[in-house]
C-alpha cells in the first residue's frame, strides 16, 4: 500500500473516531524508520549536490569564461566612462567596441586550457583622470597580466577628440597596439575619466 494512502487512512480513522482509536505501535515504528531513511537520503543527496557543484566549478568552460569576462569588462568600462562621458558614448561603445572586446577575450580563451581559465580574473579598478587603463585580465596564480584593454584620447588636427580603444597582449610584452575601434567625442576637450 502506498505511503500516502496509509497516512490518509490514519488521518481518516482519527477524524472519524475523534481520537478514540490510536494507530498501532507497529505503524508508528514503520513511519519513524521511513523518516530516518528519508533524512539519511536527503543528507546523501545534498552531499552529492555539493560534489556536483564542485565538479561544475572545475568544468568551467570557455563559454562561461567569455560570458563572465564580458560582463566584468562592460562593468569596468562603464565605471571608467563616468557620468559625463558614459551617456554620450554608451550606445556606440555597446554596438561597436564591446563586440570587438568579446573577440579579443575569445582569442585569449583559445590560448589557455579550460582547467586554467578559472585562474584568469579582471582587474577591479579602471584608471581615472587621463589614464588609459580600462581593465586588465590577469592570471591570479602568477599575478601577471595576460591582456590589457585601454582607451586613449586622440586629437588629430582640426578633427576634434576621439576615444581610441585598443588592447595589448603579453605575447609581445604589451608593445603591440591592437585596435578595437574609435568613438568620436566632439571638438571640445572631453572631461577626465570617471568624472
Amino acid at each position: 500500500m502506498p505511503n500516502w494512502l496509509r497516512k490518509s487512512f490514519v488521518v481518516l480513522v482519527t477524524i472519524l473516531t475523534f481520537g478514540l482509536v490510536t494507530p498501532s505501535q507497529a505503524f508508528l515504528y514503520e513511519n519513524t524508520s521511513q523518516l530516518k531513511a528519508s533524512r539519511a537520503s536527503d543528507v546523501e543527496n545534498s552531499e552529492n549536490s555539493s560534489e556536483l557543484a564542485d565538479e561544475e566549478d572545475s568544468n568551467f568552460d570557455k563559454e562561461d569564461f567569455i560570458r563572465q569576462m564580458l560582463i566584468e569588462a562592460e562593468a569596468q568600462s562603464h565605471e571608467k566612462f563616468g557620468a559625463k562621458i558614459g551617456p554620450v558614448i554608451e550606445n556606440e561603445f555597446n554596438e561597436v567596441i564591446l563586440p570587438n572586446i568579446e573577440k579579443a577575450i575569445q582569442a585569449v580563451a583559445v590560448q589557455f586550457p579550460e582547467d586554467s581559465l578559472a585562474q584568469l580574473k579582471v582587474t577591479e579598478n579602471p584608471g581615472g583622470g587621463l589614464s588609459e587603463k580600462i581593465f586588465h585580465i590577469t592570471n591570479s596564480k602568477t599575478n601577471e597580466d595576460v591582456i590589457r584593454f585601454h582607451v586613449r584620447r586622440d586629437h588629430p588636427p582640426q578633427q576634434g577628440y576621439w576615444f581610441n580603444f585598443h588592447y595589448h597582449t603579453h605575447h609581445d610584452s604589451f608593445q603591440g597596439h591592437h585596435e578595437l575601434g574609435s568613438i568620436y567625442w566632439n571638438k571640445n576637450t572631453p572631461p577626465k575619466w570617471m568624472s
